[in-house]
C-alpha cells in the first residue's frame, strides 16, 4: 500500500487539511478528494467537531443500543485511515441535530468565535496549504456552522493556508436526489430543506475522481451505522456523484476563466492505495 509517507520521491510541499462536522462528512462528502491527496503524497488531516451522536443507527445492523458517539468515531477512523489519511483530530461539540432548540454543549450552541479559535489553532499546528470544507449546501445546521468557524479561521489563523476551498453539492445532481428521495424517503427531513446543492456556476474546480470510485465506495461501507444518501439514487446518479469532485476556490478569490482540473502541483504519483 502507497501512502505519503512510504515515498520520499512524491515532489509536493501541499498539505490538506480538512473540516467537517460529523463522522461520515469526510467519506461521504471528501472520500476521493481525500484519497487523491494521499495518492500524490499529501500529508492530510481530517478534523471532525462532533462525534455524530444524534445519527440514528440504520436498522437491521445491530447497533439499536450502541453509544453512537463510540461506534462513529471508530468509523471515522477506520475510513481515514483507508483513504491514506495522516492525521484525524476530534474536536468535543456534541452534534446539534437538523433543528430544533441546539442543547447546550452541541456545535451549533458555540459561539462562532470559539468554534473559529479552536479551527484557527488547528491550522497553526497543522500549517496547511490547501484548507476544504463543506459547502452545507444540504441544509444541516451543523455543516453551515463549521463552514462559517472554518472560512474566518483561515484568516485569523498566525499560518496563513495557500489556498481555501468550499467541497460543493452541484445543484443540478441534488434536485435528482430529491426526486429519488420523494420516490422512496417521502418523509425524509431533507425533503423541507428548500433548494439545496451549489449553483454551477459558483463551482470552480472539478476534479476527475473516478479512479477513486472503488476506494471510495469501500470506505463508504464501513460508515455502516448509518445510510448513506448514495443507497437511495439509482445507479447512474451514485456515479455522477461519486466520480467527480467538485469544489468552489474561495481563496485566492474566483476571477473566471476555465475551471481548475488540477488540485495539486509537481505531484509524482506512484502507485494507488489499492
Amino acid at each position: 500500500m502507497f501512502t505519503a509517507k512510504d515515498d520520499a520521491m512524491t515532489a509536493t510541499e501541499d498539505r490538506l487539511l480538512v473540516v467537517v462536522a460529523h463522522p461520515d462528512d469526510e467519506t461521504f462528502g471528501c472520500g476521493s478528494l481525500l484519497i487523491h491527496a494521499a495518492e500524490a503524497g499529501v500529508s492530510t488531516t481530517v478534523a471532525c467537531a462532533t462525534r455524530g451522536e444524534a445519527g440514528s443507527p440504520t436498522p437491521g445492523r445491530g447497533l439499536d443500543d450502541a453509544d453512537m458517539a463510540i461506534v462513529r468515531e471508530a468509523e471515522l477512523r477506520e475510513a481515514a485511515a483507508l483513504m491514506g489519511v495522516g492525521r484525524v483530530e476530534l474536536f468535543d461539540w456534541i452534534d446539534s441535530e437538523m433543528d430544533g432548540t441546539p442543547a447546550p454543549g452541541t456545535l451549533v450552541d458555540a459561539p462562532i468565535e470559539e468554534v473559529t479559535a479552536r479551527v484557527a489553532s488547528l491550522i497553526d499546528d497543522v500549517q496547511p496549504t490547501v484548507v476544504v470544507t463543506l459547502d452545507a449546501s444540504d441544509g444541516h445546521r451543523d455543516h453551515a456552522h463549521i463552514r462559517d468557524a472554518t472560512l474566518a479561521a483561515t484568516t485569523s489563523s498566525q499560518w496563513q493556508p495557500d489556498r481555501v476551498y468550499l467541497h460543493c453539492l452541484p445543484q443540478q445532481l441534488m434536485r435528482k436526489w430529491v426526486e429519488a428521495l420523494i420516490e422512496q424517503h417521502p418523509e425524509s427531513e431533507h425533503l423541507g430543506l428548500g433548494e439545496l446543492g451549489t449553483r454551477e456556476d459558483q463551482i470552480t474546480t472539478v476534479i476527475d475522481s473516478s479512479q477513486h470510485l472503488a476506494l471510495r465506495e469501500q470506505a463508504i461501507a464501513l460508515h455502516r451505522s448509518q445510510t448513506s444518501p448514495y443507497e437511495v439514487m439509482p445507479a447512474e446518479l451514485r456515479l455522477e456523484f461519486l466520480t467527480a469532485e467538485r469544489l468552489q476556490r474561495v481563496r485566492p478569490e474566483w476571477s473566471g476563466g476555465p475551471i481548475e482540473t488540477e488540485f495539486f502541483a509537481d505531484v509524482v504519483v506512484k502507485e494507488p492505495l489499492a
